[in-house]
């Protein structure tokens, strides 16, 4: 699989969010060895949980697969940038990689907002790969929302 498959393994989890009534937001994680082994779509609504957002539910799945806290060599692929939470999540699993599409300026915690990984406090920030298939990621927000408002 190359680079570009895996972005559209996420952004096919973002559209079975958007079916599922889900803000559509994928994302998948891939092993040192270059193969997806987990992905998710956000479940917020879903599981009634508010962390339920898809980064946390492939790092949750793939830490209680290797019964490990630690991801290390571990990529993301995410069709979002992620919030402060997920932004956390990924330091603390140590994530080697992130890739993700569409910039959030609104709750976005990596080039936006809390900017997480610059902070002293972070212990680990993932090399950082943005606009991977950016734009089709920001369509499908838009898609979902303008009903919306």
């Amino acid at each position: 699989m190359e680079f570009n498959d895996h972005m559209q393994a996420a952004l096919e989890e973002a559209r079975a969010a958007a079916r599922r009534g889900e803000v559509p937001v994928g994302a998948v994680l891939v092993s040192p060895e270059g193969a997806i082994v987990a992905r998710a779509g956000n479940r917020t609504r879903e599981l009634s949980d508010p962390t339920a957002h898809a980064e946390i539910l492939v790092i949750r799945a793939r830490c209680a697969e290797l019964q490990s806290e630690r991801l290390p060599g571990h990529d993301l692929y995410v069709t979002l940038e992620p919030c402060a939470m997920c932004a956390t999540a990924l330091s603390a699993a140590r994530i080697r990689r992130l890739y993700y599409g569409a910039p959030d300026s609104k709750s976005g915690g990596v080039a936006h907002g809390a900017r997480v990984f610059t902070h002293p406090q972070c212990h680990h920030a993932p090399e950082i790969y943005d606009g991977i298939a950016e734009a089709d990621a920001a369509a499908l927000l838009r898609n979902f929302f303008a009903p919306r408002r």
